[in-house]
Order: C-alpha cells, then sequence, then structure tokens
C-alpha cells in the first residue's frame, strides 16, 4: 500500500516539504488513543532470537534508523513503534542552524537514492535535551553530534565536547560526525591527528564518569583503504567503542539519473542504492582487516532484508536504515527482522 498509493503522491512534493509533512503527522497520529498499540500490532516482530547486546547494551532487535531522520529528537518515542530496534537522533550542534539554503535535498528515482546537502540543520542542542526529556520509549536511543558550521575546525573540538557533556544524560551512546560532505571543511577533520584530538578529548571525559557511554565514529564510504586502516589505529589507541559505517558520498559514479539532473543538482551527500555495495566493502574492510576488533553499524544503501543481511555478512553489528525507510515504507524493519528470524532457521 505504502509504494503503490501513499509513496507515489509523497514524490509528487519537495522532499523536505514531504519530511516535514510526515513528522507533522506522526505526531498527531500517535496522540490518538491505542494507535501506538495498533501499529504495535503490524509492525513489531518481538523473538528473542532477535536480541543484539553491543557495546554494552541490549537491543531488541538489530535494525535502526540512521541519523537524519530525526535530526531534533522530535519523534523517536512514535518511530520506536515502527518495529526499530533502536534510534539515532541528530546531527545536533551546540547552537541552533538553517544549514544550507533551500532546495537541499533531492531525489534521484530511478537510482533509488537521495543527494542532500542539509548543513546539519537542526535546533541545537539544548532543544534536543527538551525533546528527549519527553522519552517514553524503551527503544536504545543514540546521539549523533556535530560542530556549528560558524565554527572554525581549529575549535571544532569544544562543540563536540560541548554536545556530549549536554546530552549525555539524554541518550544511551553517542556517534562522533567528521564525514558528513555537507557542512564546510568537516571533513577535513577526519584526518589522523585531528580524531586522535576530538576523541582522546571526549573518551577521557567519558571514562571520568561513574557509568560511561559508548562512543562510535562515523566514516565516510571515501576513504581509502590507508585512511580505514587509520581509523581502525584511531579506534584502538583512544579505546573508543566502534564505528558506523557508513556516511553518505561525494561520488557520483554509476549513476542512471541524467548527467545534466546531477549537474544541476551539484554538491551533496549521496545515499541509497548507489553506495550499497561500498558501504559494505568498508564495514568488511574494518571487520576482517581489526580482526573485528571492535562492533560495527552498518549503514548506506540498506532497502531489503538481502541488504541488511549481506552487512551483518560482512561484519556488521547492527544495521541502520534511512534512505531505505523512505522508499520502502514503515514495514522495512518488520520485513528484515523476519528474514534474519528466517535465516536462522534454515
Amino acid at each position: 500500500m505504502y509504494k503503490s498509493i501513499f509513496r507515489p503522491v509523497f514524490f509528487w512534493f519537495p522532499p523536505e516539504s514531504v519530511h516535514h509533512f510526515v513528522v507533522r503527522s506522526l505526531k498527531i497520529v500517535f496522540k490518538i488513543p491505542f494507535t501506538g498499540w495498533l501499529i504495535n500490532k503490524f509492525t513489531q516482530v518481538n523473538d528473542h532470537r532477535l536480541e543484539r547486546e553491543v557495546f554494552g547494551l541490549k537491543f531488541k532487535n538489530p535494525v535502526g534508523i540512521a541519523a537524519g531522520f530525526d535530526k531534533q529528537a522530535e519523534i523517536y518515542n512514535e518511530l520506536s513503534n515502527l518495529g526499530f530496534g533502536f534510534i539515532e537522533i541528530g546531527t545536533v550542534t551546540p547552537k541552533g542552524q538553517t544549514g544550507n539554503p533551500k532546495p537541499r535535498l533531492f531525489r534521484l528515482f530511478s537510482d533509488k537514492a537521495l543527494i542532500n546537502r542539509m548543513g546539519f540543520n537542526n535546533g541545537g542542542v539544548a532543544n534536543a535535551i527538551k525533546n528527549l526529556k519527553k522519552r517514553k520509549t524503551k527503544v536504545i536511543v543514540g546521539g549523533n553530534i556535530g560542530k556549528n558550521t560558524l565554527t572554525p575546525n581549529t575549535e571544532a573540538i569544544n562543540d563536540y565536547v560541548f554536545c556530549f557533556e549536554q546530552l549525555f544524560d539524554f541518550v544511551d551512546y553517542f556517534v562522533v560526525n567528521v564525514s558528513c560532505p555537507n557542512v564546510s571543511n568537516l571533513r577535513e577533520l577526519q584526518d589522523q591527528d585531528s580524531l586522535m584530538k576530538i576523541l582522546g578529548k571526549i573518551q577521557q571525559i567519558n571514562l571520568a564518569k561513574p557509568n560511561p557511554k559508548p562512543i562510535l565514529l562515523k566514516v565516510s564510504p571515501d576513504l581509502n583503504n590507508q585512511q580505514l586502516d587509520e581509523v581502525i589505529e584511531i579506534v584502538k589507541q583512544t579505546k573508543i567503542d566502534g564505528v558506523v559505517a557508513t556516511n553518505t558520498t561525494i561520488s557520483r559514479e554509476n549513476l542512471t539519473t541524467d548527467a545534466a539532473i546531477i549537474k544541476k543538482i551539484a554538491n551533496g551527500g549521496l545515499s541509497g542504492k548507489p553506495i550499497t555495495g561500498r558501504s559494505t566493502e568498508v564495514i568488511r574492510y574494518l571487520s576482517e582487516k581489526s580482526g573485528k576488533a571492535f562492533p560495527i553499524i552498518g549503514v548506506g544503501g540498506i532497502f531489503t532484508a538481502e541488504d541488511a543481511i549481506e552487512k551483518l555478512d560482512a561484519g556488521a553489528d547492527l544495521v541502520q536504515v534511512y534512505t531505505g525507510f523512505i522508499y520502502e515504507g514503515p514495514f522495512i524493519a518488520k520485513k528484515i527482522n523476519k528474514s534474519i528470524l528466517k535465516k536462522m532457521t534454515v
């Protein structure tokens, strides 16, 4: 029904407008008595065999929502009713910011992809905390943190530390995002020295707390093998808990969408089916080269249960969806979880 009725209607309108409509609609719908209970009946797969214990946290299933869908922690309670085992909010920055000029989100329907250059648009950490204080769900909630666009890279560490300390009591794990291609010069922070300073400082603060939280690094699919080796060394040296692989890509290879349209859209991070293979390659490389030394959350081009299982087989411990959720609809977590169970019985 979603792909035959709702998606065609949604796709008539600009993608960012549709996103805001969906957010408002979810808020309204779940205020209706018994709606959550009813939707749960159609979306949840409750089976102890799906449970995963990863970096000290117990997930009811391995399928989550990636950062970017619930930037301001507005609808994580509602999303938890759609069968997901965890939800990652953000990217959150210290101060609220509007992000890049519109239009900044584009569909490539023939490629089952999106290009976005949102630019960390969010209401700031104080707004996220206000929303997180309304938490009702028991589903794991992660916090994806970044720096404000106007903060120079030489001072970026202060933004990451500020977000970490402010959000500490309100999320279950953290993801440090330095790999998004939509914030000016952000990816310069991916070099080994910068990452060691940022992650080392956050980990120092973390380990001084009575109950430290898991910290993960989100990596780009555009890193070469030498850079991925550096990621493995950084995880080892800083003793952070794992990696999210991968973010969006700046590559435009092997797209079927007309080249003139791609040129007109210009810069931005590409997500969806075109990065399915590359994200899986990064997962496999990190897992095998490190000797499975740390957990990996696999994300990038997951549309089907087979896509998710492929990433799990490549070395991911958990998976996340974003673009696939938009294209495939609200039953994607259920389909993946049912297939995982089916594979267990074969």
